[in-house]
């Protein structure tokens, strides 16, 4: 009998947050782990952005990539869904097409491996005989929030942003009402009952994986295993095996060479990730900031929506490269900003900006995808959450981990004035005291991402004994699907 390579199916949802942390997985299963795996991508209005990171993923071809069927869900959701909403439908009605594909895989699958909107399609691992776990593209204290939202929803009377004392988690961080995620801001909306679901499904999985490093957060990592802070969840193994990010490409455009006159760690980075946009009140008050500064900037630069940010989702990253920013940024800018400043129309290379020497700095709307991809460069933050757990992800960054800056409100409150903007680009660019502190931690925290990445390091272990459980199920099948039982295994 032929024993079978272990074979993991991951399922991404749409969005860049969701899809390159997934893909990354899969790569890291298949380089160091000797994996078969099959990426499944719900399809989504898919932008070109999108588009390039999936091409990119096929060369080299590590894994199969397999884009399930469009799913309608115009006349299950009203047009002004929250995108939560949106695609938690979507992963729900994607089932059956998932469920088709891995049922006519031979072999199949040994592990099913879903992202954070993908938990309603664990039962299908069940009913197929496969392990299945939750991937979690997120920090810790995300998850602990996650799962301790069903007890908050027995136990806490009214809105949570009205509540005058923060949100206790056991052994971990209190969630100020403020920064709680977007799901959390109306217990009305569906996009909240969808949440409280996923924080009951996770702990149903054989395991958690997350996209963070035991160093970074081990008093909320060592919380999840403690039974009398967790009660059940802590019979799930949480395995913290990040920082998973974007290799550099080795593309180069005309902006690195405007980047290359530049002097070592003067210049700061503006992008607001693949979803983010803002308003035209805040887009002129960001541009006359960034001119005051005088400091030296690379601007990502969309149109002004009139939208939310979080309608903002599915349509980032597809406006016309062809518009002309002189339009919506105020009189004489570009011209003034000429020899301080570079606009980069929609979309930049992030990572390879990022590890640029010339780059001291990133404006960032801190999506966990790019804290990242900027800790592990060694580049300060200016924090400016927009929407999703990115409020909490700024005030992780800029009061525990001391490596950012962020506006005393929040920018998805009011518009953050020029001279605000002005002082927090000085704080990272400027200050002494400031910017050293900064800079020498997250230099640190450079330098604990790679050791944990590195063979004997905790990210790296903690993969290896998620793959040794996925192995040993293996192990265990011929490479026929005849013979396939049903396996409800807990790891260890």
């Amino acid at each position: 009998m032929e024993i079978s390579k272990p074979h993991a199916a991951l399922l991404s949802s749409p969005g860049m947050g969701h899809l390159i942390p997934v893909l990354e997985l899969g790569k890291h299963l298949v380089t160091h782990h000797d994996f078969t795996v099959t990426v499944f991508v719900v399809s989504c209005r898919m932008s070109q952005a999108e588009s390039q990171v999936i091409q990119s993923s096929m060369s080299p071809k590590l894994f199969d990539i397999v884009q399930l069927p469009p799913v309608d869900i115009s006349h299950l959701v009203d047009a002004n869904a929250t995108v939560v909403t949106q695609i938690a439908v979507m992963m729900r009605e994607a089932r059956p097409a998932l469920r088709s594909a891995i049922s006519s895989m031979n072999p199949r699958p040994t592990a099913l491996i879903v992202d954070l909107f993908g938990t309603e399609s664990l039962p299908i691992a069940e009913e197929l005989g496969l392990l299945k776990y939750v991937f979690v593209p997120s920090n810790a204290w995300f998850l602990a929030l996650t799962v301790r939202v069903p007890f908050l929803d027995r136990e806490v009377e009214g809105e949570y942003v009205d509540q005058t004392e923060p949100l206790r988690i056991p052994g971990c961080r209190a969630v100020r009402p403020e920064d709680v995620v977007d799901p959390m801001l109306d217990r009305t909306n569906q996009q909240y009952i969808e949440y409280v679901r996923v924080g009951k499904e996770i702990p149903t999985s054989d395991g958690v994986l997350l996209n963070t490093w035991e160093e970074l957060q081990p008093l909320t990592l060592a919380a999840f295993r403690d039974e009398t802070l967790f009660g059940r969840f802590s019979k799930t193994p949480v395995y913290p095996i990040g920082p998973l990010t974007r290799p550099l490409s080795g593309s180069r455009s005309e902006l690195f060479d405007w980047l290359d006159k530049q002097p070592s760690e003067s210049v700061i980075f503006v992008s607001f990730g693949s979803g983010g946009t803002l308003s035209y009140e805040q887009m002129t008050e960001l541009a006359w900031g960034l001119e005051m500064s005088q400091h030296r900037f690379i601007w990502v630069v969309r149109p002004p929506t009139r939208t939310a940010a979080d309608n903002a989702f599915f349509t980032a990253g597809t406006v016309s490269s062809g518009d002309d920013p002189s339009t919506y940024l105020p009189a004489g800018f570009l011209t003034r900003t000429k020899n301080k400043g570079l606009l980069v129309p929609i979309w930049a290379p992030q990572v390879e900006v990022l590890s640029h020497p010339s780059v001291g700095g990133f404006f960032s709307h801190c999506g966990w995808n790019s804290t990242l991809e900027s800790v592990a460069n060694g580049v300060p933050m200016i924090v400016w959450p927009l929407y999703s757990e990115q409020r909490m992800n700024a005030t992780l960054l800029a009061e525990e981990l001391g490596v950012a800056v962020r506006p005393k409100v929040l920018p998805s409150k009011k518009v953050v004035g020029r001279e605000e903007i002005e002082e927090t680009v000085r704080q990272i660019m400027e200050d002494k005291e400031g910017k050293n502190a900064r800079r020498a931690r997250v230099k640190e925290l450079k330098y604990s991402a790679e050791k944990a990445l590195c063979k004997g390091g905790s990210s790296y272990t903690a993969l290896s004994r998620l793959a040794q459980q996925i192995n040993e199920i293996s192990m265990q099948r011929p490479t026929e699907t005849e013979g396939y039982v049903s396996l409800a295994i807990k790891p260890n």
